[in-house]
């Protein structure tokens, strides 16, 4: 059986920025990051924009700072 997301919490869906928020939570959990991308674009139906944004926070902006230097 595979389980999908509703309809609400996905890509334009009024509760899509909860799924969003939870992402931050869950990248910073112990694991590796490549199954973390891989759950959150295919079974979130993150884009990359979300992802990165998610990551981004979750790391409280040194995505963007090392991007930079």
């Amino acid at each position: 059986m595979t389980k999908t997301l509703k309809k609400e919490f996905q890509p334009g869906g009024s509760k899509r920025q909860y799924i969003l928020d939870k992402a931050v939570d869950y990248l910073l959990q112990p694991g590796l990051q490549a199954n973390k991308h891989a759950f959150c674009t295919s079974h979130l139906m993150m884009t990359e924009t979300e992802y990165l944004e998610a990551l981004n926070k979750a790391t409280n902006g040194e995505l963007v700072r090392s991007a930079w230097n």
